[in-house]
């Protein structure tokens, strides 16, 4: 993924086509650098794990597999100038799409085998254990948005069996309109890959937050009791789950990440103050329990 990041950036300076949009190599550079975090990150975990390592080496190897033959279609549909997702304009680029799609349904049920072996693990700190566990877990629905994608738009749908493109990431508008600078996402209707790349990276941020907390640790006191990192890793997780749930009921509304409207603002308002008082809480709350290691 590295190399193909680099190369795929190379692309982005010499090469000057233009696919709905965006430069044709942008999509395979995003598909390299957010797997080299994915994989990273998810081998770490896999390092926690005290039993099942065999069964989770073997879902990593899939998870590792799947990845790579996603981002080579990718790349070749690139190489072609063609779109890669939800191409079915000939029976090579459908055979494409249909390809992408079966590596990601593994890479799925891989990531969700190792989920589960976190779900079990008897991992010895708790806010770790959570952590991990609530931040695969969000990964997972993140990456299930994408299946939502595959299906046909209304307009699709109308234009009958003969539909060379099926599918889209844009709600409401076609994709290739106008979009923001490096993500592409639509501003001016909804966009589905909003929530799917939110969700996925939970994987790498609520673990992240913690080890900002257990840095912090020696400078507050609060913060050195594991009771007070556990519950702020919770509050955290609910309130990372809350966004993701915002952003993809945005989405599916058709309205744009950043147009939103004052039903949008209200929900995340609220979101803001349950997850402000949920920190205050678990911050201030009295502990009369001695402080468990398990």
């Amino acid at each position: 993924m590295a190399l193909l990041a680099v190369v795929a950036f190379g692309g982005l300076i010499f090469d000057d086509r233009i696919l709905l949009g965006v430069p044709i190599w942008t999509k395979p550079f995003k598909f390299a650098v957010s797997f080299i975090a994915y994989c990273m990150t998810l081998a770490w975990m896999l390092t926690l794990l005290p039993r099942g390592r065999r069964v989770a080496w073997w879902a990593g190897t899939v998870v590792a597999v799947t990845g790579l033959g996603e981002t080579a279609l990718i790349t070749t549909q690139a190489i072609r100038g063609r779109q890669s997702h939800f191409n079915n304009e000939t029976p090579f680029d459908a055979a494409v799409f249909r390809a992408m799609g079966f590596t990601i349904v593994l890479l799925w049920l891989a990531a969700l085998v190792i989920a589960v072996l976190l779900l079990r693990a008897r991992i010895l700190d708790r806010a770790t254990a959570w952590a991990v566990r609530l931040g695969s877990l969000i990964a997972l629905v993140g990456a299930a948005i994408g299946f939502v994608m595959v299906l046909p738009t209304p307009e699709q749908r109308a234009t009958g069996d003969d539909m060379g493109i099926i599918g889209a990431h844009s709600v409401g508008v076609a994709d290739g309109g106008p979009s923001m600078a490096v993500t592409g996402w639509s501003t001016t209707g909804g966009d589905l890959r909003v929530a799917h790349f939110f969700g996925m990276h939970a994987l790498q941020v609520i673990p992240l937050l913690l080890l900002v907390l257990v840095t912090l640790a020696p400078r507050f006191a609060g913060l050195r009791d594991g009771r007070v990192r556990l519950r702020l890793a919770l509050v955290a997780s609910g309130t990372y789950a809350a966004i993701l749930a915002l952003l993809t009921w945005q989405a599916l509304r058709g309205q744009a990440l950043l147009r939103p409207d004052a039903t949008t603002l209200a929900a995340a308002g609220g979101i803001a103050l349950l997850a402000g008082a949920a920190t205050w809480t678990a911050l201030h709350t009295a502990t009369t329990t001695p402080e468990s290691a398990s």
